[in-house]
């Protein structure tokens, strides 16, 4: 640091510990836990130790800078020093065997990942083995040095982590323009921005048009009619267009994907609805002080009578436009307000269902209250009355069974439905789900996480997080969970079921229960989403963060089978070949899943255990099809806590060719993913033009979008 760095840094520490240390101006042992932040006691009671210097059983500021400056300015030689004296817990000068382990073991519990007894033995005798040089039984300070050496990723990282928990935060960077200046933000939402700006200029035009015809009887009504030209329109878009999925998943296929942000569907719906509630409000307004200024010069009417009796030439059927239209502002304020998500993420889903259901009676009260309304409606009602037919003709025709439940960790619930005869889709496609045994009435979206070309079944992963979901969860798990209408499987069935299980040699896991069952189910869809574009992008970059990985399943499944291994009868020679029926022009996937803790890889790890043999038989180089793990509770590589742990999985992962914490060939990375580097290695191996798909938590979205405008990639998330 430079000498203006150091001094702020000196301030930052004292002042740090001023708020710590309190009126003793000491720092005892609990204390230096809460400042480090630590979860277990070991490293926090290792590091005090060091720090102690006089073993006086609390630390001083003047203690405290000086071994924090040996830290933050020492050389490589004393901050090495400093992690072997963390590992030589009795200070003999040597680590053993007993020492090694009980250090590995506390960084496992850091790091919350969860190994028997056994497989903490590999990895000590790894790490122990590749450290005892001279196999004396013990490691010296040279021989930890020497293999630190061999793991430049670990020397680089332990310059940076040897204080940085006691370091000040750096300062945030600020774009010296706004992000959306930027030549990459218009580039990758020019469709959104142009559909925005035809939408707004159509507004402004049917504003403009409607009160200019109606300036002669006064400036209220003026934009009372130019609102209410808006919401001619507008109340039509909302409902009947924006929400057309099936009419939407049709146009995917279309040139006009190209131009329109179909993508955006929903986003766009939710912007109407506060564009429709604030027009019927400025049109209610301007109305409403129209009739204050009539029952002013009349004299002999209320301003109540004007809003709360039909007059004839107010307009309206039978003059009951006052009334209709008070209506018409409660019914869209209502449906608003409980549609914000803390109603329908609060387990109160059912409030946010049945006061959308209030469309059919705005669409009837817009009917009798403008009489021009219906001249914009008939169009998308007819096209939305079709829809909703055939989607309830095709979703009763008759129920489907779900033939299979595997309860996973984390509250996950892995269903097996029978798939229809004629029921085809595309991977990543969503449906919404009926489970009349949970609610009679409610429908869930939920991706399908199987592959189209399983032709027997679908599958669905649902993670319990709100109420319907956690009913679901809950209704398995009973012994025996009744069915509204018994109706047994087939024995053939079931030995089908039992020889599948068989042949792919999968068991129950711990925390994971299977069973077979009969419960009624419906499904609507399928309904076409953004990761319909993976088969036709050069490069595809998906990531899945905790259960969005569903959609990326049935994907990196979809494209195994497209790339199955053929082999010739005669000679028995072996061929990878692409099946390009729907010209599929990927040369290159990598699959990112980011994970909050080790359990969470269970939901799929058969699969992709699966994905990694073929991928093996079909490359032996693997090139096509590359995986990065990553699990974010563990403590990364530039923490000084993880470093001997990081190094003890590596060695082991590359003796045995597994990860220790997930068992995939592919090495799970600790932390959260350095998503700069990331991007940074896809775009130099040039593979073709790169299309990012994300599907996980809105706040990662924000910030995988800023990257990928960064580097000129295209961003797509599941939205539904």
């Amino acid at each position: 640091m430079s000498a203006a760095e150091d001094a702020e840094w000196l301030r930052w520490v004292t002042k740090q510990f001023g708020s710590i240390a309190g009126e003793d101006k000491e720092i005892d042992l609990e204390e230096f836990k809460t400042a480090l932040q630590v979860k277990e006691s070991f490293f926090a009671e290792r590091f005090f130790a060091l720090f102690d210097s006089d073993g006086s059983g609390t630390i001083s500021l003047e203690e405290l800078l000086k071994s924090l400056s040996l830290l933050v300015h020492g050389n490589e030689t004393d901050k090495l020093r400093f992690l072997f004296q963390v590992y030589d817990v009795d200070g003999s000068g040597s680590i053993d065997p007993d020492e090694l382990r009980v250090v590995l073991r506390w960084c496992l519990r850091e790091s919350a990942i969860a190994l028997p007894e056994e497989r903490l033995g590999d990895l000590t005798l790894a790490l122990f083995e590749a450290a005892d040089k001279d196999h004396s039984g013990s490691i010296t300070f040279e021989e930890l040095r020497e293999e630190l050496e061999s793991f430049p990723d670990v020397m680089e990282n332990l310059t940076i982590s040897a204080a940085s928990w006691l370091k000040p935060p750096p300062p945030a960077e600020r774009s010296c323009r706004p992000r959306c200046l930027t030549r990459a933000y218009w580039h990758n939402h020019r469709s959104t921005l142009a559909f925005l700006g035809g939408y707004a200029g159509l507004n402004l035009l049917l504003f403009s048009l409607a009160a200019l015809r109606h300036a002669g009887l006064g400036g209220w009504v003026a934009v009372a009619r130019g609102c209410g030209q808006c919401l001619n329109f507008n109340c039509a878009l909302l409902a009947a267009v924006l929400m057309l999925r099936r009419c939407l998943t049709w146009l995917r296929a279309t040139p006009i994907a190209k131009v329109v942000p179909l993508d955006q569907h929903v986003v766009f719906h939710q912007l109407v609805g506060y564009v429709v509630l604030a027009l019927a409000a400025l049109h209610t307004g301007a109305h409403v002080a129209n009739f204050s200024r009539l029952a002013r010069q009349d004299g002999r009417h209320a301003l109540a009578e004007y809003l709360l009796s039909a007059r004839p030439g107010v307009g309206g059927l039978g003059g009951t436009a006052s009334q209709t239209g008070l209506a018409l502002q409660g019914l869209l304020a209502a449906m608003l307000a409980f549609s914000s998500p803390c109603v329908r993420r609060s387990g109160h889903f059912e409030v946010f269902y049945w006061t959308h259901l209030s469309y059919i009676s705005v669409w009837t009260l817009l009917i009798l209250h403008g009489p021009h309304f219906w001249k914009w409606f008939v169009v998308p009602g007819c096209l939305f009355v079709l829809e909703k037919v055939l989607g309830l003709a095709r979703r009763r025709a008759g129920g489907l069974r779900i033939v299979e439940v595997n309860l996973l960790p984390s509250k996950v619930t892995h269903l097996v439905i029978q798939r229809p005869q004629f029921f085809h889709y595309k991977p990543g496609d969503y449906v919404y789900l009926n489970v009349p045994a949970i609610a009679t009435y409610e429908w869930h979206p939920f991706t399908i996480s199987s592959a189209p070309e399983q032709q027997e079944t679908l599958w669905l992963h649902i993670r319990a997080l709100g109420q319907w979901t956690t009913k679901l969860y809950e209704y398995f798990q009973q012994p025996e969970p009744p069915s509204l209408e018994p109706k047994p499987l087939s024995r053939s069935l079931r030995e089908k079921r039992c020889r599948r299980w068989a042949q792919v040699g999968v068991s129950a896991g711990p925390g994971e229960t299977r069973r077979l069952c009969s419960t009624k189910c419906y499904i609507d869809g399928p309904y076409g989403t953004p990761t319909r574009r993976i088969f036709t992008s050069e490069h595809a970059v998906l990531i899945g963060a905790g259960i969005g990985i569903t959609p990326f399943a049935s994907i990196l499944q979809s494209i195994m089978y497209r790339r199955r291994k053929q082999s010739c009868p005669s000679c028995h020679y072996s061929w990878c070949e692409d099946l390009r029926d729907e010209e599929m022009t990927l040369r290159k996937v990598d699959f990112i899943w980011v994970n909050r803790d080790q359990k969470h890889f269970e939901w799929f790890v058969s699969l992709l255990t699966k994905l990694e043999m073929e991928q093996a038989e079909q490359e032996p180089g693997g090139r096509f099809l590359e995986m990065h793990m990553y699990m974010t509770s563990a403590l990364s590589k530039n923490d000084m806590k993880a470093i001997g742990l990081q190094m003890a999985l590596d060695l082991l992962a590359a003796k045995e060719q597994k990860d220790s914490i997930t068992g995939l060939r592919t090495r799970t990375q600790p932390g959260r993913p350095d998503w700069a580097k990331v991007f940074g290695k896809v775009a130099e191996e040039k593979k073709g033009k790169v299309q990012v798909f994300f599907c996980g938590s809105p706040v990662l979205a924000k910030v995988i979008r800023a990257h990928c405008e960064h580097f000129g990639f295209r961003f797509f998330k599941e939205n539904f």
